[in-house]
């Protein structure tokens, strides 16, 4: 067994030497005539084992992918005599956007210290009339680089997907439902962007997710298939009228990580193990993903006619009403308020207004509004407080009618009257009203004030008396205090200038901060770390490497991609071991928050890269 093992070894090396001596050819191919639209793959073919690809600068046309790398070999033994034969591929997923046509420049490959060019491409793009928007809508969701004709990238279009869920379609007009947009995927998503919103004509809309709120994933299985699903947006909407009503679709980006792999066929099951291996095919790569989710239909039913009261205003929940006054008795000019609240669960925020009827002797304003709503994932509820602020001019007994107000009850089906308390005041005569003037700015009785109502006190303090024939100006000490003004006023305006001059610069002091924001941040890193909070943990991580690399190079968090980081550190003739380290621990920070079935990435491992390869950069910056 081991001389076999030993004499497929040594054929091996033989085989290898006798490729090595062959002649190299270095080949691009790709279609010459694509329509507007339309995606097709650029492909470069190399022959022998090579390094340092470098692709052309593409002008003209969108790169959807790539390169994506695969592999795949071949030995024949022949009458003791051996060969073999080794392919590299390297393809990019290109679409056409516009008509003309478009040169590819040459690509270049190093092999055994020598480089190689391949041929230039020439692409004409044409006018494509068979495009229709139903081709279009098909496409949604599909990925932006899946698969080649090398079969490097495998992956299908359910990989990911969006789909948007109600939990009512057919509500009352009025009645809360939620739409749910969630995201199902099979493989390790990241940089998940929303590009364009849903429309909700016809309805009034809530957020119930915030903007920084994590993702809580789940796992289901769909067909047999085990997905990662997480709810992306909440939105609790309350029709405003009755009818057919269309939700548009969601759409966003995403970047999916995806497997490649080729198969090695030689004949030979020792040489086709070795092979395949996954020290050598094996690979992942990023695929850009465009999804749209599915538009939802709400048939809206018209609330019910029989029993509506006359003073109902929509509201359409469950709810009750409390009021009270703060004081029964008081005087003529003397503020009192009026507080209702209505609380319970429904379109509590569409109430902006009660029919009250007060005395025609009372002075009063608009109610100030407080609103005090809770939002969750089960909907909306909370408080809507009045506060009415009256003032009586008159002395007597008045009364304050009880406030009715009407809503439709989802729970009983039908139309409920609440009504408050009927109030008593007893006004009495003031005193020190001729003299009196209110000034009123606000809806709060601290906010009236009595102007005019008292004397202002005599000044009675200390009189300081001087020597006589004593006179400060002209004195020393008075030239002295003069000077102290201007000195020290020249002396903030030098400073002033220096500091705003450095200040200025903000390329500068981002840069100074940026390796010390960065530490802060992998310092928290590290706390989540020790209490084995995953998601905030990577979430720590991803803030620290991404801010470093905007405060460092001055780039914006907008446009920061893995391309920009690269070409930033190479502008910096940062390693590319470096470069290629870093960009991989960013990939991997990404990836491990979404990444299906048990999370195996090491929290601690991934923390440590971060740390040293910031350390790399920076020492390569010196």
């Amino acid at each position: 067994m081991l001389k076999s093992i030993l004499l497929s070894f040594v054929t091996l090396l033989t085989v290898i030497a006798n490729l090595q001596a062959q002649d190299v050819q270095f080949t691009a191919q790709s279609k010459p005539v694509a329509a507007v639209g339309e995606t097709f793959t650029l492909i470069y073919t190399l022959n022998a084992q090579g390094s340092n690809f470098r692709g052309p600068n593409i002008q003209g046309l969108d790169m959807l992918s790539g390169p994506n790398t695969s592999t795949s070999s071949s030995i024949r033994m022949v009458n003791g005599s051996t060969s073999m034969s080794i392919t590299y591929t390297f393809t990019y997923l290109l679409q056409a956007t516009r008509e003309g046509p478009f040169p590819i420049p040459a690509a270049t490959v190093t092999v055994n210290g020598r480089q190689f060019s391949s041929n230039a491409l020439s692409i004409k793009v044409i006018k494509n009339s068979n495009v229709s928007g139903a081709q279009n809508q098909s496409n949604a969701g599909q990925s932006k680089g899946t698969g080649s004709p090398s079969g490097g990238v495998s992956g299908t279009s359910n990989d990911v997907y969006v789909k948007a869920f109600a939990s009512n379609a057919a509500p009352l007009q009025g009645e809360g439902i939620v739409i749910t947009y969630k995201i199902f995927t099979k493989v390790p998503i990241a940089q998940i962007n929303i590009s364009k919103l849903s429309s909700f004509s016809g309805f009034w809309s809530q957020n119930l997710m915030k903007e920084n709120d994590k993702l809580q994933q789940t796992t289901q299985v769909i067909d047999g298939e085990q997905y990662v699903v997480a709810d992306i947006r909440k939105i609790a909407l309350f029709p405003l009228k009755s009818g057919r009503l269309v939700i548009d679709p969601l759409e966003l980006a995403c970047v999916a990580q995806v497997r490649r792999q080729g198969k090695t066929r030689t004949g030979d099951p020792f040489f086709d193990d070795f092979f395949n291996d996954s020290f050598f095919n094996s690979g992942v790569a990023n695929v850009e993903k465009t999804l749209k989710s599915n538009p939802v239909i709400i048939t809206v039913r018209p609330l019910p006619e029989e029993g509506k009261p006359v003073d109902f205003s929509g509201a359409v929940g469950t709810f009750t009403l409390h009021s009270e006054v703060d004081k029964t008795r008081l005087k003529t000019n003397e503020a009192v308020t009026l507080k209702c609240t209505i609380s319970g669960k429904g379109n509590i925020q569409l109430i902006d207004k009660l029919n009250l009827t007060f005395p025609p002797d009372f002075e009063t304003y608009d109610p100030k509004v407080t609103s005090d709503i809770q939002t969750t994932a089960a909907g909306i509820s909370g408080n809507q407080i009045f506060e009415y602020l009256m003032i009586p001019r008159k002395p007597g007994k008045f009364t304050i009618k009880p406030l009715v107000f009407s809503y439709f009850d989802l729970d009983k089906k039908r139309y409920v009257t609440l009504t408050s308390p009927e109030f008593s005041l007893d006004v009495e005569k003031g005193t020190g009203e001729a003299g009196a003037v209110i000034s009123y700015s606000g809806a709060n009785k601290e906010e009236i004030k009595y102007i005019g109502s008292d004397i202002r006190h005599i000044k009675d303090n200390e009189i300081i008396l001087a020597p006589v024939g004593y006179r400060f100006f002209g004195s020393v000490g008075f030239w002295l205090l003069l000077a102290i003004p201007l000195l020290l006023f020249l002396l903030f305006l030098f400073l002033w200038r220096k500091l705003a001059a450095r200040r200025s610069d903000t390329v500068l002091m981002k840069n100074i901060r940026a390796t010390k924001i960065a530490r802060k941040r992998l310092q928290k890193a590290d706390e989540f770390l020790k209490l084995k909070k995953q998601d905030d943990f990577y979430i720590a991580i991803s803030q620290a490497l991404w801010g470093y690399l905007s405060d460092k190079f001055s780039i914006p968090m907008s446009e920061l991609s893995i391309d920009s980081v690269h070409e930033a550190l190479v502008q910096k003739n940062v390693n590319e071991m470096i470069i290629t380290q870093f960009i991989g621990t960013l990939n991997n920070t990404d990836f491990a928050r979404f990444a299906p079935g048990e999370k195996s990435v090491n929290m601690e491992r991934i923390y440590n890269e971060a740390l040293e390869i910031i350390s790399k950069i920076e020492r390569e910056l010196r």
